[in-house]
C-alpha cells in the first residue's frame, strides 16, 4: 500500500451517482480522497493489479470501499466474494451502495463478508444525507485494524 492511496474507492458505473456521491463527500469537509472505477474489472485491478487476485497483495488499500452491485463486465457480488475471500484484503471495509432492494442480494452481501448494505435513496437531498453519513462513520469514527 501506498501512501497516495484513496480513502474511499467508489466502484461505480453511473456518472450521475458516482458524481451526487463525489459531491456529497466533499461537502464534509473532511478531505477524503475518492478515487472512482466505472466497472468490477477496474475495481479489482486498482486493488490487486493486473493478474489473478485469489491470493494477492493489494496494491491499494483503500479505508473504504463502496461497491455497486450492478456493475458491467464484472458484478458487485462477483469483486465482493473476490475480497472477501482474499485472505489479505478481506479486512479492507466494503459497503455495498445498490439501489436493490432485492432480498437476495442484501442476503448474498451479507453472506459473501459485507460490512453494511445501504439502498440508494431516489431523492436527491437524502442520498446526500446518506453519503456524508457514510464518509463520517467511516472515516472519522471507524477504527479498521492495521494491515
Amino acid at each position: 500500500m501506498t501512501d497516495d492511496a484513496p480513502d474511499i474507492l467508489l466502484v461505480e458505473d453511473s456518472p450521475d451517482d458516482a458524481g451526487f456521491f463525489l459531491n456529497a463527500v466533499a461537502e464534509t469537509k473532511l478531505g477524503a480522497r475518492v478515487q472512482v472505477a466505472r466497472d468490477g474489472v477496474a475495481a479489482l485491478a486498482v486493488i490487486f493489479g493486473i493478474g489473478n487476485p485469489d491470493n494477492a497483495m493489494p496494491i491499494l488499500r483503500p479505508r473504504l470501499i463502496v461497491l455497486d452491485l450492478k456493475l458491467p463486465k464484472v458484478g458487485g457480488l462477483e469483486v465482493l466474494r473476490r475480497l472477501k475471500s482474499n485472505l489479505h484484503a478481506r479486512s479492507i471495509p466494503v459497503v455495498v451502495f445498490s439501489s436493490s432492494h432485492e432480498k437476495r442480494d442484501l442476503v448474498e452481501s451479507y453472506h459473501l463478508g459485507v460490512n453494511s448494505y445501504l439502498v440508494k435513496p431516489l431523492d436527491f437531498d437524502e442520498f446526500r444525507t446518506v453519503v456524508r453519513g457514510l464518509a463520517q462513520y467511516w472515516l472519522q469514527a471507524n477504527h479498521p485494524p492495521q494491515p
